[in-house]
């Protein structure tokens, strides 16, 4: 294939692969240019397509797989047992150069592993992160790990935060403010691999580093780049979309019925669908996979239709600005690490 081609594994998430083909078939729609290659049980896919209108067949094609990857497996047992799994093959799809990105659903700790063990980490990169987008109150700011580590040390924290100021240099920040997610700004607050990844850094002059920065200074774009573990990551980013639903929610609640309510929702139904479509949780899904030889993009498993096409977005973008290969330039400053 030619132009950006993605490969999406069809069978993951937690819905299941009727809403990613469905995902996919509007996304061709989005963007003229994209190529995709629905990788999984091909009768199922060919089943699901048989049911949508106007699918752009000269630009998506299947490529069957005839097992899957469950949301409870265990990582190694998806390594060592299904060699023919949708998420093996697309990410095998990558590696041989025939698509230039894979986009998944399924299982966090199975894409990890899998595109370790295919794709190969980066030079000087012992685990790859993942990195989101979050919106703050004056734009947005970069978040990594997302739940690829739960454990790190104090050098792989230090290769969090290049990997994430390079990826944001790549997408036009010049020099990007990059922190450490920590309990207090204090130099005394803080674990040990917290303590001695800041040491490393203020040492490093290729890296903008300003040091620590709480949970509440991230939404308020205190940050560029913010580096914490994979378990803390994944607990800010879930509670933080619980957050969004949550206010919504309680909006609408107290707008309540009535002539004065209904006043009420009408003039702010303008201001109300602005927030709605900056904060949305769907709007910011789709996470890269930073620190392996290709672009591999995780959305989340109980992402909506509108949020998998949020995630192909990623990666479309990803691929258009070459992020892979432009990574591997930025992060020769890990040669003097």
């Amino acid at each position: 294939m030619t132009g950006s081609a993605i490969a999406i594994d069809a069978m993951g998430g937690d819905f299941g692969p009727r809403l990613v083909v469905c995902a996919s078939v509007k996304s061709l729609e989005e963007h003229p240019r994209l190529r995709l290659v629905l990788v999984g049980d091909s009768a199922i896919i060919e089943s699901i397509l048989a049911q949508c209108s106007q699918v752009d067949y000269s630009r998506l094609s299947i490529q069957h797989a005839s097992e899957s990857i469950a949301m409870d497996d265990l990582p190694a047992q998806a390594l060592r047992t299904k060699s023919d799994s949708s998420m093996r093959v697309a990410l095998q799809l990558v590696r041989d150069r025939q698509v230039q990105a894979c986009v998944s659903a399924g299982n966090t700790g199975a894409l990890m592993a899998l595109a370790k063990h295919i794709l190969h980490p980066l030079p000087h990169i012992e685990r790859p992160a993942i990195m989101t987008a979050l919106p703050t109150l004056n734009g947005e700011t970069h978040l990594l790990d997302l739940g690829a580590n739960v454990d790190v040390s104090a050098q792989q924290l230090v290769q969090f935060a290049l990997m994430g100021s390079a990826a944001v240099q790549i997408q036009g920040v010049a020099n990007p403010r990059v922190a450490l997610l920590n309990v207090g700004r204090e130099a005394i607050k803080g674990n040990q691999q917290v303590k001695q990844a800041a040491a490393q850094l203020q040492l490093m002059p290729d890296i903008n580093y300003i040091g620590y920065v709480e949970g509440d200074g991230v939404f308020r774009g205190d940050a560029d780049v913010v580096v914490c573990d994979g378990f803390v990551g994944n607990v800010l980013l879930k509670s933080s979309e619980g957050l969004a639903t949550m206010i919504a929610a309680r909006i609408k609640q107290r707008l309540g019925r009535g002539p004065r309510a209904w006043l009420l929702a009408w003039l702010a139904a303008p201001l109300l669908k602005v927030l709605r479509s900056e904060l949305a949780p769907e709007r910011y899904n789709g996470a890269c996979l930073l620190g392996v030889d290709g672009v591999v993009v995780k959305s989340h498993g109980n992402a909506s239709q509108q949020a998998f096409q949020a995630a192909i977005t990623v990666a479309y973008k990803a691929v258009q600005e070459d992020l892979s290969e432009r990574l591997q330039q930025h992060l020769q400053v890990l040669n003097s690490v």
